[in-house]
């Protein structure tokens, strides 16, 4: 069984109940699925849920090479020489990145208003990002945009391979197809 969940701003993502926080208990009450990778509180969007441990580490596992791709808000605009450091691989305190996807985009016209609003400040512009990554390491998109120059303010998973959030409006689920994953598109790197 495949689950895909819009994960919501400020839930963590997991079962048990921590603090009062609301967690993914509040929103999929599907016994036995578990996420096959993590968000942070801080961020939203696609989330995977299923009980097959085997489908849950195609999904996470960087051998595997699953693309995740991400909308950053951040805090500046980017020049084409912070875009190819976040291409080429930016160097983290745990080690260099795998090179990434990354452009420049418009903002997205299907993004829900976040509650709360992120911050504005007027002095300093803000821009989207599409990053597409090949690995999930812990705060990945933030460090790295953080370590480009560009902190993110945002942060938005829209697919995961060849699944997306397409239709789901935050708190929302539906079932998906676990075949999928072997897809060509689910395992190619695609280039824009």
């Amino acid at each position: 069984m495949l689950l895909l969940l819009n994960k919501p701003f400020g839930v963590l993502c997991q079962f048990t109940p921590e603090d009062g926080r609301a967690t993914l208990a509040s929103f999929v009450d599907v016994p036995g699925v578990y996420p096959a990778g993590r968000l942070d509180a801080d961020s939203e969007g696609l989330v995977a849920l299923t009980d097959d441990g085997r489908l849950q580490a195609k999904i996470t596992d960087p051998r595997h090479s699953l693309e995740k791709t991400y909308w950053a808000q951040v805090e500046g605009v980017p020049d084409p020489a912070a875009l190819e450091q976040l291409r080429r691989g930016v160097e983290l305190r745990d080690g260099m990145t795998r090179p990434a996807g990354a452009r420049l985009m418009e903002e997205p016209a299907m993004l829900w208003p976040r509650n709360p609003p992120i911050r504005v400040r007027k002095a300093i512009p803000t821009s989207w990002l599409e990053i597409r990554l090949r690995e999930g390491r812990n705060r990945q998109v933030r460090r790295m945009t953080a370590a480009a120059g560009l902190p993110t303010l945002r942060l938005v998973r829209v697919a995961i391979g060849p699944w997306s959030l397409e239709g789901l409006a935050p708190g929302e689920w539906r079932e998906a197809d676990p075949a999928l994953a072997s897809s060509p598109r689910g395992s190619r790197l695609a280039r824009r």
